[in-house]
């Protein structure tokens, strides 16, 4: 399933519980970032899913939706049904919502 940068920013906006999990890696963390991500490089997921909520939407991020929708299929097959994908990612965030966000 996936949501769009239009709904985060509302559920973000509305104070809606959701956890937002960035999966880049530590350098494109740099690069640009959504303040009050959780950050978890994807080849780490598996060893950190109990950090990961299960009761509330668990929005899965990356560059540009690719690997986020990887991660939310492969949370979704291991229990985390609450787990989206982030269509078309930080890229998406920064067109979109807010312009302060750097492209890369």
């Amino acid at each position: 399933m996936n949501i769009s940068v239009q709904q985060l920013d509302d559920m973000r906006k509305s104070g809606e519980a959701h956890t937002l999990l960035d999966i880049r890696e530590a350098e494109e963390l740099m690069a640009a970032s959504i303040s009050g991500a959780l950050h978890i490089p994807m080849n780490t997921i598996p060893d950190n899913l109990d950090k990961l909520p299960t009761d509330q939407p668990l929005v899965v991020m990356c560059h540009v939706g690719g690997r986020s929708a990887q991660v939310q299929m492969w949370l979704h097959g291991n229990g985390f049904e609450n787990a989206v994908n982030l269509e078309g990612g930080i890229h998406a965030w920064s067109l979109s919502i807010d312009s302060s966000v750097p492209q890369y």
